[in-house]
């Protein structure tokens, strides 16, 4: 249920607030929404009568906003903006069902947008729409429908099916190999390139292959794709999923330093909330994703 007709202005007051809000004066914003001065100023105090709450200062032919008004711009913005990527959303995918997927970049680029054609040859009345999120986000203020999580499924407020296991392999520029099957410390003694949102990721590395170590240092990245592009340039030893590295093994960007990948404490998931029921778009994409992974 929606709120009461009183506390819903009129998208034109809400378009000349928020142009004054940004603009600074209304002969800006009268420009900008192709209106009159005096049309402008009449959608205002249209606004401010409807709300019943003083949100303009009047300083001769001009005005400033209140803090309540400023405010009010704010999340009249936000709304706004919502409401037009609605729009767009909607006019992108017609009639067919739309799913809103948030994504890690790396396993985007990599291993879903790859075999993203299969699905859509199957559900060819299903849209997906991509948006990158690094992190986790608040399922009630980002308007997805579902999200991949890595890690563990430790998401709060969601459902979640796995993909795929996650396994890491080390990779550097071919100048950088030090040639021959490099043992671990040989490895390490590389200079080693790090990912933000794997804290110890060469330790635990090395602890799988029997090796303690500890205090490796070395420059940060946020994403995968970065991290390749670097130990591409010879910056260094990497650390990559194994969807990562087999393109760039492939495109002779890198080359591995092991034998194989090797699996760590984390996985790659699908997630929704809890709050809304699974729709059947997004129940075929769940499937889908986990058929995909086996195969």
């Amino acid at each position: 249920m929606i709120a009461p007709r009183r506390f819903l202005p009129s998208i034109s007051s809400l378009l000349a607030l928020e142009a004054v809000e940004r603009l600074g004066t209304t002969l800006a914003a009268a420009d900008e929404l192709s209106l009159t001065h005096s049309a402008v100023s009449r959608q205002l105090r249209v606004l401010e009568d409807q709300i019943g709450v003083h949100m303009f200062h009047r300083e001769g032919r001009g005005l400033r906003l209140t803090p309540a008004g400023q405010q009010y711009a704010h999340s009249v913005r936000q709304t706004l903006n919502d409401l037009a990527t609605a729009s767009l959303h909607l006019r992108a995918s017609g009639s067919r069902a739309k799913i809103s997927l948030a994504v890690l970049p790396a396993f985007a680029m990599y291993w879903l947008t790859p075999r993203l054609g299969g699905f859509m040859d199957l559900y060819p009345d299903v849209l997906v729409n991509q948006s990158t999120r690094l992190t986790q986000f608040d399922f009630q203020r980002e308007k997805f429908d579902a999200a991949i999580h890595y890690g563990r499924p430790d998401w709060p407020g969601v459902d979640h099916v796995e993909i795929c296991a996650d396994r890491v392999i080390p990779a550097c520029a071919p100048a950088l190999h030090p040639g021959g099957r490099p043992s671990v410390q040989d490895i390490l003694s590389l200079p080693l390139l790090h990912l933000e949102s794997r804290p110890g990721g060469w330790e635990h590395w090395a602890q799988r292959q029997g090796v303690e170590a500890s205090r490796l240092r070395g420059p940060l990245y946020d994403q995968f794709a970065t991290l390749a592009r670097a130990a591409a340039a010879g910056l260094g030893a990497a650390l990559l999923p194994d969807f990562v590295a087999e393109h760039e093994f492939a495109t002779g960007g890198l080359v591995p330093l092991w034998d194989a990948p090797t699996p760590t404490d984390g996985s790659y998931y699908i997630v929704w909330p809890t709050s809304r029921p699974r729709t059947e778009a997004l129940t075929h994409l769940c499937d889908w994703l986990s058929t995909a992974a086996r195969d």
